[in-house]
């Protein structure tokens, strides 16, 4: 029986385990999460700038990074500039996914029978 031993000695991650375990991200999503979670606060989280350190392409990239917003563990906001126009977008990364806040809430329908302005005709030809 093969055993892998993980050796930590220095410059490792803590993180939560939670994106590892869910079976509804790729493992390219796992592993992207991972390395976003590692890097420092400062680094240049561009889609260029994670090409940068990856061996994907930058295509690659933005499909992971997609999959992570549909999930939640990625949020964007747009900004814009002082004449309304998009300037560009913000992206927060969490370590477990977030409620989406975007989606419209709706209200309860009236189990009451709704009432028409104008009634439909039983026999139209008449």
């Amino acid at each position: 029986m093969t055993v892998f031993h993980v050796a930590k000695n220095t410059n490792y991650t803590v993180m939560s385990n939670h994106h590892l375990r869910n079976r509804e991200l790729s493992l390219k999503a796992k592993g992207l999460l991972s390395q976003m979670l590692s890097l420092p606060e400062k680094w240049d989280y561009t889609l260029q700038g994670l090409t940068y350190i990856n061996r994907e392409q930058i295509d690659a990239i933005r499909q992971a990074v997609y999959e992570l917003e549909q999930a939640g563990y990625i949020v964007r906001t747009r900004e814009r500039d002082s004449r309304g126009r998009l300037r560009g977008a913000e992206y927060t990364i969490y370590e477990e996914p977030q409620l989406s806040s975007d989606l419209p809430m709706l209200e309860k329908p009236s189990s009451e029978n709704p009432m028409l302005e104008k009634p439909t005709l039983d026999n139209p030809t008449q």
